[in-house]
């Protein structure tokens, strides 16, 4: 996504590797004594801070429409759920409602996407929003939400260190972290032991950064540019340094639920995170006074940015069953255009909505940040699903070989440099 996309609505993750998939064999329909047929929809939900949430929208969707029942099956957080998808197809058993990231990963999974096209929420979703999964002039994914992530911080913790001054540099973010050191409060959570908040959010900053991030992934692709003595990654080690010298300790045994289950009890003071948390921290600490700062690698100015993009898109799976395709859709159409759908996706999901027919207020404090930086022009980009299939997933184990010591910066971005050549080949 460009900031050029997000100024229009506001004024590759590891992709996976399909070597036997199928449809889902069940016809999915059943019957009840003096009922009309049932037809049964899987859904494979990666959003586990809105898990409940999102179960309580299909039973209001359910009593609605009683000729459809829903199975919601939510993987996601610790938990890698593309391996779970992957899975799901090569034994034939692949849901009819899944996601997608797009761009490559999109490429990858063009033989089980349904043509979403003709759909009428296509019509109401921001330009920018439908690109992902734009191919071959068709719309293959409906946007689930426009997101975005930096240093979430505590407003209450930040005041009590006596930090006046937001840290918008690498400097001032020390500067910011000592303060807080001082007033016996540590600095950051760190869950490092997942994979994707290293080896996906953090490393994507430096993706961003780039003069221009789409020529660099390309002359990454042709071998014209190198990781190797790029600048802007050298700077996001520092970054990342910074975190683990001001965090908790333990960081590779610290998962996604206790990094922010120990935000959100106050007892760190920032969480690289995004305003997909905004559920879980409503939920652990009603009320929370919490923003957005940067993640600023360098002291340049133009690290007063937030990375804002759509993380996921809603697919219907091509090998399913014309019935369940039209019942799938039906759902989709349902969770955008109806003001039920609409209620759930801003007031329980706080999902800032990718569609124009959707107001946006009360998405909480961490919504209007992302919503105020967009307004701004200060965004970056989110890069990750542009990667070549592979090398993503090598990225989150190489950083957290450096989290633990074994590689030196230096043998990190060779580990960087490696996992790309190989998978672009």
């Amino acid at each position: 996504m460009t900031k050029r996309m997000v100024q229009m609505m506001l004024g590759c993750a590891a992709a996976v590797s399909l070597t036997a998939c199928g449809a889902n064999g069940e016809t999915g329909s059943e019957s009840g004594a003096g009922s009309s047929k049932v037809v049964t929809l899987e859904v494979l939900n990666p959003k586990v801070e809105i898990s409940s949430q999102f179960e309580q929208m299909v039973r209001a969707y359910e009593s609605e429409n009683p000729q459809v029942k829903i199975h919601v099956n939510t993987i996601g957080g610790g938990a890698d759920d593309r391996a779970d998808l992957k899975a799901k197809f090569a034994a034939g058993q692949g849901p009819d409602i899944f996601t997608n990231g797009g761009y490559e990963e999109a490429k990858l999974w063009k033989d089980y996407l349904e043509d979403l096209s003709d759909q009428p929420w296509v019509k109401n979703a921001y330009d920018y929003a439908l690109e992902p999964m734009k191919l071959d002039g068709k719309i293959y994914g409906m946007p689930v939400n426009l997101e975005g992530y930096g240093f979430i911080y505590n407003k209450d913790l930040f005041a009590k260190a006596g930090i006046e001054t937001l840290p918008k540099t690498l400097t001032e973010l020390k500067m910011a972290s000592e303060k807080l050191n001082a007033a016996g409060i540590t600095p950051f959570a760190v869950g490092y032991s997942e994979q994707w908040i290293l080896g996906v959010h953090l490393l994507n900053i430096a993706f961003a950064h780039q003069e221009d991030t789409d020529a660099f992934i390309q002359g990454l692709n042709d071998g014209t540019h190198t990781i190797t003595g790029n600048q802007k990654f050298k700077d996001l080690i520092q970054l990342l340094d910074l975190t683990l010298k001001y965090g908790n300790k333990n960081p590779l045994t610290t998962d996604y639920n206790t990094e922010v289950t120990m935000f959100a009890v106050g007892q760190t003071a920032m969480i690289q995170q995004g305003n997909w948390v905004q559920p879980m921290l409503d939920q652990l600490q009603p009320g929370m006074n919490v923003g957005f700062l940067p993640m600023p690698i360098n002291d340049d100015t133009d690290n007063d940015a937030l990375a804002i993009g759509v993380p996921n898109n809603w697919a219907v799976n091509k090998k399913t069953t014309d019935e369940k395709k039209a019942e799938a859709k039906k759902f989709l159409n349902w969770m955008v255009d109806s003001e039920q759908g609409q209620k759930y996706m801003t007031e329980q999901f706080k999902f800032i909505p990718a569609f124009k027919n959707i107001k946006t207020d009360n998405l909480g404090p961490l919504a209007s940040d992302i919503i105020r930086y967009s307004k701004d022009n200060k965004t970056l980009t989110w890069n990750w699903y542009k990667y070549p299939d592979g090398a993503g997933s090598e990225f989150g184990p190489a950083m957290q070989a450096y989290v633990g010591k074994q590689f030196t910066a230096d043998q990190l971005l060779e580990e960087f440099q490696k996992s790309w050549i190989k998978a672009s080949k």
